[in-house]
């Protein structure tokens, strides 16, 4: 009943607001969006996505092959709008392309999930329906809502879309899926194969030349990296957390190896990539060429991941690994994109404990088009549960729902408001959503007159704050102080139970609140350095870096340092995190930023083991720390905390030389008033402090 309900108010909506949508409209202004949830052009938006749609039925071509300049044969499924007797039409249409690395077959498992008649909108509706908010499970409640905010539809195929006239293209990257060749990971082989499947489906008879991307994670980055290459037919992209600095994003964030998300997505997609195609082999077509690609690369880059962690010496690392982990043209080229050379429409999607959050709001910035054109929505999410805040007053609208918006305006042409949208929605730490015009800004809405945040020192103090349970409770001091104690920190295991490693498992350890929302177990083994109380609301709004003056005890030493906020019943919650090997601390200054004091906003070390420099023990050496630009407000009565750990285990892991040089041993704080240790935080309010 409140299904049938929900279609015939959705029919009503769509009848009303389709002369709004519609390219033949001219007479009618586009809507304007205002808010987060976009006002009445967001219910539009909404009504346009779940109304009726102009074709009945969705035909398929499951495994069409497309080849490549090289011979290597891809394989997609083509999606495309059909009339009731399950016949594609004959109008040419848009093309949605998705390159996955995840198998196309796992896109048509969730495709199928949500095609069944009935069966869709039970599944959404359970998903949406469950609540374990207020339990020790409450990150179960993120993640389900995820999933029916939209993010499935974005990781497989939107049907709605399709029905309303689009083409629909998910492809397996070489070396995956039903694809031959040798799985490429992002490099320019496999870059190159993007910008020939976008010419190919923009060839076809049934296309109308127009071509569009979308996709999560790697299909995420695999956009961003076409894009900047602004192929004639792409004209708009939708990337649901991408990244752009894959080597400080997550392959190796500080020179510390992302150890629990590496390993297990390698293995994911190395497992993938071995399922046959059994219906070939069924009709007796089946890919020999296929089987020996599979036969001559059986576990792609699983053998560089196990020389990292059995060789003790630098020198014996295998050359692949030692390409990853020192900079060059050609690691450039494979994992670092440019946004600056992006011109099509972009609507980016992160959160802020994402794997690639470093990078999320760099890619907006850098992007030279004008607001609207771009767009940055980031939530208070990790990996896998995206978009899990919608669809009501001063929410945003579904992922699938912006989606549809984004390419109905850049690939129809339907004037439909979403370009007056944000342009940058974020979800507040401690608050709720807002919309600025820029980032690092924070006002209740971008239409107002808004404050730019100011960067400010707070100095690392041994005073206790009497706040913390750690290893030392410290504090944070608003002026210079005269502090010389010398504070240690050795490695340890509490971090098993922390944000850091919800967020290196892509959000699946989220699911525990008292690890994941509440750092108090980790800083058991942590420094702690805890400010007064704010005064009044103070947002926190922008990139942070933390200066620590060290001494360590070995060759090397691995730092990590988040900012927490502090509620007044002692709660510790991670707004940003960041991490350094000592070895690898200098700072690639033409790619960091600095606040008008001078101070490193964004310290960007060089990441390359051709910069090495160990560490002498005994003597003092200065680490400057990055942590990925947050916004987040502290209420009154709450308070700001540093935590300084020895190690990160398990979301990074040195690789095996550089722990070796470790020693495990115990690190170093050594307060010095000539040589101060501080976070520099970017601050909007009056805190009191």
């Amino acid at each position: 009943m409140k299904y049938a309900l929900r279609a015939t108010v959705a029919s009503v909506a769509t009848a009303v607001l389709l002369p709004f949508l519609s390219t033949g409209a001219a007479a009618h202004a586009a809507p304007t969006s205002t808010g987060p949830d976009g006002g009445a052009a967001g219910a539009a938006w909404t009504a346009t996505e779940d109304g009726p749609q102009q074709y009945p039925h969705v035909n398929i071509q499951w495994d069409v092959p497309i080849t490549m300049s090289d011979g290597t044969v891809l394989k997609g499924n083509l999606y495309r709008p059909a009339d009731a007797a399950g016949r594609p039409i004959d109008t040419q249409t848009p093309t949605i392309v998705n390159l996955t690395p995840y198998t196309k077959l796992v896109s048509n498992l969730g495709d199928s999930a949500l095609s069944v008649p009935g069966l869709s909108d039970a599944l959404l509706a359970l998903f949406r329906q469950i609540d374990m908010s207020g339990t020790p499970l409450s990150g179960v409640t993120d993640l389900t809502k995820a999933f029916g905010g939209g993010e499935l539809r974005n990781f497989a195929v939107d049907r709605q879309m399709i029905k309303s006239g689009y083409s629909w293209l998910v492809v397996d990257v070489r070396g995956t899926g039903f694809s031959q060749g040798t799985w490429d990971m992002l490099r320019q082989r496999e870059q190159q194969d993007t910008l020939e499947v976008i010419d190919w489906a923009s060839r076809q008879p049934w296309s109308d030349g127009k071509v569009g991307m979308n996709g999560i994670s790697y299909s995420g980055i695999n956009q961003v990296q076409a894009a900047q290459q602004n192929p004639p037919a792409l004209k708009a992209i939708f990337p649901v957390v991408p990244g752009s600095d894959l080597v400080q994003d997550v392959l190796a964030p500080g020179t510390g190896f992302g150890f629990n998300f590496i390993p297990l997505w390698l293995a994911a997609i190395n497992g993938l990539k071995w399922v046959p195609d059994v219906a070939s082999i069924v009709n007796g077509q089946f890919d020999t060429k296929w089987l020996a690609d599979r036969a001559a690369d059986p576990m792609t880059f699983m053998d560089v991941l196990l020389n990292v962690y059995t060789s003790t010496r630098m020198e014996d690392l295998d050359p692949r690994a030692k390409a990853l982990l020192t900079d060059s043209e050609g690691r450039r080229e494979d994992w670092w994109s440019d946004p600056a050379k992006i011109k099509v429409p972009t609507f980016v999607t992160g959160g802020w404990h994402d794997l690639f959050t470093y990078s999320e709001s760099k890619i907006y910035e850098q992007i030279p088009l004008p607001p609207g054109q771009k767009q940055l929505l980031m939530g208070n999410t990790y990996h896998i549960n995206s978009g899990n805040e919608y669809g009501k007053p001063g929410l945003p609208p579904r992922l699938d729902v912006l989606q549809r918006a984004w390419f109905d305006k850049w690939l129809k042409g339907i004037d439909n408001g979403i370009d007056t949208y944000g342009p940058v929605t974020l979800r507040q730490q401690g608050g709720g959503w807002i919309t600025t015009n820029g980032f690092g800004f924070g006002s209740a809405s971008s239409r107002e007159a808004e404050v730019e945040s100011a960067h400010r020192r707070m100095y690392l103090s041994a005073a206790n704050s009497g706040t913390a349970q750690s290893l030392h409770d410290g504090s944070l001091t608003a002026t210079a102080n005269s502090d010389t104690q010398r504070l240690t920190v050795a490695p340890g295991l509490t971090t098993l139970c922390s944000n850091d490693a919800a967020q290196g498992s892509a959000g699946a350890l989220s699911v525990i609140d008292g690890c994941a929302k509440d750092s108090r177990v980790a800083e058991l083994n942590g420094l702690t350095f805890t400010s007064a109380p704010v005064a009044e609301e103070t947002a926190i709004s922008g990139p942070i870096a933390v200066r620590l003056n060290t001494v360590h005890d070995a060759a090397d030493g691995y730092w990590v340092v988040t900012v927490n906020d502090v509620a007044p019943d002692g709660q510790s919650t991670v707004l940003s995190s960041g991490q350094l090997m000592a070895s690898m601390r200098e700072i690639d200054d033409a790619n960091s930023a600095r606040s008008a004091n001078g101070d490193y906003t964004d310290p960007r070390p060089f990441t390359s083991l051709d910069r090495r420099q160990p560490t002498v023990p005994g003597e003092a050496v200065t680490l400057d720390i990055a942590l990925p630009a947050t916004e987040a407000v502290l209420k009154p009565g709450h308070r700001l905390r540093v935590d300084v750990f020895a190690g990160n285990f398990p979301k990074g892991l040195p690789v095996l030389p550089m722990l070796v040089d470790t020693g495990l041993k115990p690190q170093h704080v050594q307060l010095d008033p000539n040589r101060p240790s501080f976070v520099n935080i970017p601050v909007r309010g009056k805190p009191g402090w």
